[in-house]
């Protein structure tokens, strides 16, 4: 009796691990081979966690995406594709945990994006891991972390944005504000780390190369994530006379930035890299229609029966307003990925990077292309402008605010490209 009901148990046991498999979110394995495993590190609590959920929302809607149409296919048989994840709380030192972490149970692909600092943080710790570990080597796919040393003077044969740099995102900007007549007195504001530094240094070289008659008031840097009340902040760029703010804040730090200006009765210009994310339009209301612009590869209201098609199924998926924030490039980064996989025939890293580099993406909306000398992705980059829902081009809007974006600018792939000072050290080679 005990025999059997020990069988019993067995077999039921068996057949719900492997429904487990079959049904778990993001990539089970597939005719009994090993998923291919990517490794995200990045802020999942804490003040941006808003922005790392959202990370997850698209990658998991990629995945699965991927997933349903057959995985990845390599001359052993299909694969699929599976999302592990690391809570480094936006920590440098809790990045490089997780990195080891997903490097000791041999994860080859790497992801990351929310802060250029732990980016920088973890091509170093990559390329000492690729250097002592060739048997186990590891790529970074970088989706949002736009310091330009990254694909310059820092780039790495093993790291790949799918990103404009902030340089490419300045150059998108400022030529909007190029047009602007109104734009004369410039405020730059941003979070003190590599990124805000940078930016803040790239808006004064262009705005001094195409607007020289522009007036920059004041350029302030504030701790990241740490600011509660932009209150202060706002009254100094009251009282500097400003007329344009130009801001790469992102996460709370934009949401907060920009609800102390119209709580304030602020009325100037933003021109910001995430003004159209993330609770920002909600939190502007009627004061961002006309006032806030932002830049970005692609957004809802971009156009065409394709781009709208791809926005509505997201959506389908997402329908919470709360969850409504699509990054374009995180599709792209993974349908990319898993056409250099195949093409490579293997997840081995190095074979992989050679076939990433000069690939092509296009899907009836968007074209993009990773350049070989510095692994920058090149594509359109648009500039839009907040608008109500139903006015001019605007169907859809952000996160359920009744609020949506229409394109003022877009610039192609060819004119947001940016020179690169990458010397890049290649496998085998000097």
């Amino acid at each position: 009796m005990f025999a059997k009901r020990f069988v019993v148990l067995a077999r039921i046991l068996c057949t719900t691990l492997v429904l487990a498999s079959i049904t778990s979110p993001s990539g089970a394995a597939q005719a009994g081979l090993a998923p291919i495993r990517l490794g995200l590190v990045e802020g999942l609590s804490g003040p941006f966690a808003n922005a790392g959920e959202a990370v997850v929302r698209n990658l998991r809607y990629a995945i699965d995406d991927i997933n349903s149409r057959g995985g990845v296919r390599l001359p052993g048989g299909a694969r699929q594709l599976a999302l592990e994840t690391f809570d480094n709380k936006q920590s440098i030192e809790e990045s490089l945990v997780g990195f080891r972490r997903m490097a000791d149970a041999g994860v080859p692909f790497i992801l990351q994006g929310n802060s250029s600092a732990v980016a920088l943080a973890l091509v170093e710790a990559l390329n000492r891991h690729n250097e002592r570990a060739p048997q186990s080597r590891m790529l970074f796919l970088n989706y949002a972390a736009v310091d330009p040393a990254l694909t310059n003077e820092r780039c790495s044969f093993w790291h790949f944005r799918f990103d404009a740099n902030a340089d490419m995102r300045m150059h998108a900007l400022t030529e909007a504000i190029r047009k602007d007549a109104n734009a004369r007195r410039v405020y730059l504001i941003g979070q003190d780390y590599s990124f805000g530094q940078q930016l803040a240094r790239s808006a004064r070289a262009q705005l001094a190369a195409k607007r020289p008659d522009m007036q920059v008031v004041g350029d302030e840097l504030h701790p990241i994530g740490k600011i509660k009340d932009f209150a202060p902040y706002v009254a100094k760029i009251r009282a500097s006379g400003a007329d344009t703010v130009i801001t790469g804040n992102w996460g709370n730090d934009l949401t907060l930035l920009v609800k102390a200006a119209r709580e304030s009765g602020l009325q100037l210009k933003f021109y910001t890299f995430y003004g159209n994310s993330l609770g920002a339009p909600a939190a502007l209301g009627e004061a961002g229609v006309g006032q806030v612009l932002a830049v970005a590869e692609w957004h809802p209201n971009a156009g065409g029966p394709a781009s709208d098609a791809y926005y509505r199924a997201f959506r389908q998926r997402y329908p919470d307003p709360r969850d409504d924030y699509m990054h374009l490039r995180m599709h792209l980064m993974l349908q990319m990925l898993v056409q250099a996989i195949e093409k490579a025939g293997t997840t081995d890293a190095e074979p992989v990077a050679r076939a990433f580099e000069g690939a092509g993406f296009a899907d009836g909306f968007h074209q993009a292309r990773m350049r070989s000398e510095d692994h920058q992705l090149l594509q359109p980059l648009y500039v839009s402008v907040m608008r109500r829902v139903g006015e001019a081009s605007v169907r859809f809007d952000n996160e359920g605010s009744g609020y949506g974006f229409q394109t003022v600018l877009r610039l192609p792939a060819d004119q947001t490209a940016w020179p690169s000072a990458c010397k890049m050290t290649r496998p085998g080679r000097p």
